[in-house]
């Protein structure tokens, strides 16, 4: 059974309302081709597609109610934003780190939310962010599929700068396996990778963040995409075992996470291997120094998946290091088995969902932990698939800034998720009057704000979509910087520290 739709990418393209099998839908950096129809026409059969899926997986999706929206001087509500930072303050931490952290899995810090725990929360969404940000979805670039930036200025590029983290480590993962097609290709004989995707990185916070959080952090960020067509088709039927135990887990997360080949150039070794060797040699390095280390896994929608089955890894690998895993809009990844053996290896797991989004209702939108309750008369069902831990529960309804109606995209976009977590209280309060990050950002690659904000729709992209003009006056495609380009610069960068015959030093 496959839905009536074809999205292929992680967030919304332009988008406000229906979307046909005609349409070719990407990610903010790529084309956008939709079939020009009415706005009402669209916005009719939107709400048709909306009810005739969720009467097709029986769910109850809700759509939105219209509300008329009264004149409001939405010049001053933007000249007033423009005069407040865009970060809530910093506090120190440091005491409260592992409440924060979930050791007691977050009770009675979510409903309401308490304010240290939203900036958390928001710091680490950034992160997954970034993973998208910085990612070249240009299917005519010979780097299609990798990161735009080396590891020493990707934060800076992004504007991320002064998070009190450096990037230490980039994470690859096989794009040619037997999977729906999340990961990107270039259309190009002559590619940097015909068998790889950047997936991600590991980060570690410098001296000053980790004075403020109470230990030395390392985070790992997994990119995300989203095709729920292929979701549901795929995922119903193909659980497989990981563990010793009687845990499974979706395949296509588990192959994607573990795949290699010795004929690739960034895939000798998988994502998880490679992942995990870079945690291992951290956590070793700041023992030996004496300090306190963390392992905060972060990651959107596909990227949530990855996370988990990461934190296994990890939890497994390095007993006695406090894990948790930090997800939003992500889908159930393992069974009930699964679910458990996480929870008894301690690791702690936030999932941030709104309540619109359909990609966490996936897979399992028919069989899922609902059945759960018959576990008395069937046993426990192996194949049934389950969510983990604590759940932040947000309502697109609840922002004066979006848009009423249905937007599959723009409810599941990771900017969408962090605009609801910074300007959420409780599930009783009204939207957080001074939230702090730029509204603007909702707009970046969908079109979810109201029209009176006069944000446009999918701002964010390569300015004249990444040509430039050569010393002859023509338009080309720019050549990276030697530092930025795959291999190469990752090679320069090793042997300088060869060169130099320097021990690597994580700040």
């Amino acid at each position: 059974m496959a839905m009536s739709m074809m999205i292929q990418s992680h967030v919304p393209a332009g988008l406000n309302a229906g979307i046909n099998r005609k349409s070719v839908i990407r990610s903010a950096h790529q084309e956008v081709v939709i079939d020009r129809r009415s706005s009402s026409k669209v916005s009719n059969r939107a709400n048709r597609l909306t009810e005739s899926l969720s009467n097709l997986l029986h769910l109850h999706v809700e759509t939105p109610p219209r509300r008329e929206i009264r004149y409001t001087n939405w010049d001053f509500v933007g000249e007033e934003k423009h005069s407040t930072p865009v970060m809530s303050p910093k506090e120190v931490i440091s005491e409260k780190w592992r409440d924060l952290h979930g050791c007691m899995d977050w009770d009675g810090l979510l409903d309401p939310l308490h304010p240290r725990l939203r900036r958390e929360i928001v710091k680490y969404g950034e992160f997954a962010q970034a993973t998208y940000d910085a990612f070249d979805f240009d299917p005519f670039s010979e780097y299609c599929g990798s990161c735009r930036f080396n590891r020493n200025k990707i934060f800076e590029k992004l504007g991320l700068d002064k998070n009190g983290y450096k990037v230490c480590k980039y994470i690859y993962a096989m794009s040619h396996i037997d999977m729906p097609q999340w990961l990107n290709r270039s259309r190009l004989g002559q590619t940097w990778s015909k068998d790889s995707n950047w997936m991600g990185f590991v980060a570690i916070s410098d001296d000053e963040e980790t004075r403020r959080i109470g230990r030395r952090d390392i985070v790992v960020a997994w990119r995300g995409t989203v095709a729920p067509s292929e979701w549901y088709e795929d995922f119903q039927r193909n659980l497989e075992p990981i563990g010793h135990g009687e845990a499974k887990v979706e395949h296509g997360f588990h192959s994607l996470y573990t795949s290699k080949s010795e004929f690739t150039r960034y895939n000798k070794s998988s994502a998880s291997e490679q992942v995990m060797e870079e945690v291992t040699k951290l956590v070793k390095f700041y023992k030996e120094k004496g300090e306190e280390a963390s392992l905060t896994i972060t990651g959107h929608s596909l990227g949530g998946a990855l996370a988990l089955l990461n934190a296994y890894e990890a939890a497994a690998s390095i007993p006695g290091l406090p894990i948790n895993v930090i997800s939003f809009g992500a889908p159930r990844v393992g069974n009930i088995a699964f679910r458990n053996e996480l929870h008894q290896m301690g690791v702690k797991t936030l999932r941030v969902v709104v309540k619109q989004d359909l990609v966490p209702r996936m897979p399992g939108v028919v069989f899922n932990e609902s059945l759960q309750k018959f576990d008395e008369i069937t046993g426990t069902l192996d194949w049934v698939y389950t969510h983990v831990g604590a759940e932040l529960k947000l309502d697109a309804r609840s922002s004066p800034y979006l848009k009423r109606g249905f937007n599959l995209l723009g409810f599941h976009s990771q900017e969408t998720y962090l605009h609801l977590v910074d300007g959420f209280v409780s599930g009783n309060s009204d939207f957080r009057s001074d939230a702090r990050r730029d509204v603007a950002l909702v707009n970046k690659a969908c079109d979810m704000l109201i029209d009176e904000l006069r944000i446009p729709h999918c701002w964010y992209q390569m300015e004249n979509k990444g040509l430039v003009r050569n010393a002859h006056g023509r338009w080309v495609k720019p050549k990276r910087e030697p530092e930025d380009i795959p291999f190469v610069g990752e090679v320069n960068s090793h042997a300088l520290q060869s060169q130099r015959h320097l021990q690597p030093m994580y700040i």
